[in-house]
């Protein structure tokens, strides 16, 4: 970038850090440039000098200096129509800050090795004539269903990213279990780590003592209807958003969940042999104010299930902003 700028700090984007403001729209700087672009007075805010670390207000003015050059950036793949249409028929929810999904069982968040299609590259297609594209702010397992956010804007993203970290957003899961937990109702607060396994992959267990790496994991559940001690139906309320934290939890208080043969569910004849785990239900702060209420539908192999057991489920409420 060549000569003195100046960019007005956007309504969605208040509260955002300097730093972070910088390194969503110039990502090749480094935190050191910028710490450094600071320190100097090269870069200022309203004529000020600041902190890398202050916080932005809407409207404010942000000089911006002569930045080092980075290399090109590879060209964005060509948008997919069909990817498009794709994340339109699991729309939830849209509006000009944020789109909810419903997403599907089997259909990875993120790319990794050996996934080539994911919803993270799908969103590519819903991307702006400025080429800003849907982020992601939190993930769902492969197998599980439900509602997912993404953020239209940056400074969505941030908002909606810190609402999650907080524990600002109301989480509410829906799960068919092996078994029927005793007590039918409680908190589940089990310690988690992850570890290797003999393929080279990972997977998480109950933390052994002493285990330096083991993150803190808070689960509360009830149960909602059974068949039986055969099979359970209970509603799950993550405190904490540890990677396969519900299924460790329900493992560990010996009720795994139906289609879970990772952690320890067996195969029963007659219900489909997937992971019947739902994210029914968010209820988070929506980045312009107020709060943003969004149920999905169960997915087709947890309905044939609910009817073979007898087990009831409500339909989904309309989204409400509120």
């Amino acid at each position: 970038m060549s000569g003195v700028a100046s960019r007005a700090v956007a309504a969605d984007e208040a509260d955002i850090r300097l730093d972070r403001w910088f390194r969503r729209h110039f990502p090749a700087l480094t935190e050191g440039v910028i710490q450094r672009l600071c320190r100097t007075g090269q870069i200022r805010v309203d004529g000020r000098r600041v902190a890398a670390a202050t916080r932005l207000l809407a409207g404010q003015s942000v000089r911006i200096p002569p930045l080092p050059s980075a290399p090109p950036a590879p060209p964005a793949p060509p948008a997919d129509a069909r990817d498009a249409a794709a994340l339109h028929r699991l729309m939830l929810y849209q509006d000009d800050h944020l789109i909810v999904l419903d997403k599907p069982p089997g259909l990875p968040t993120q790319g990794g090795p050996a996934i080539a299609r994911h919803l993270d590259g799908m969103l590519a297609a819903l991307a702006g004539p400025a080429g800003d594209r849907p982020r992601l702010v939190h993930r769902l397992d492969r197998d599980t269903s439900g509602v997912l956010v993404v953020a239209r804007t940056a400074g969505a993203a941030a908002k909606l990213a810190a609402a999650f970290r907080t524990r600002a957003v109301d989480k509410r899961y829906w799960a068919v279990v092996v078994g029927r937990p005793v007590p039918v109702a409680g908190r589940i607060d089990l310690a988690l780590s992850r570890r290797e396994t003999w393929a080279g992959g990972a997977r998480v267990a109950p933390a052994e003592a002493g285990d330096g790496a083991a993150a803190r994991a808070v689960t509360e559940y009830r149960t909602l209807d059974h068949a039986g001690r055969r099979l359970a139906w209970l509603e799950l309320v993550p405190e904490t958003g540890r990677t396969h934290q519900l299924r460790v939890h329900c493992a560990a208080i010996g009720a795994p969940i139906l289609g879970d043969g990772a952690y320890g569910a067996p195969v029963l004849d007659g219900f489909a042999p997937l992971l019947h785990l739902h994210a029914r239900r968010l209820d988070l702060p929506h980045p312009a104010g107020g709060r943003l209420f969004v149920e999905a539908k169960l997915p087709a192999h947890m309905v044939a299930t609910f009817r073979a057991l007898g087990f009831t489920a409500p339909a989904p409420r309309p989204p409400q902003r509120r």
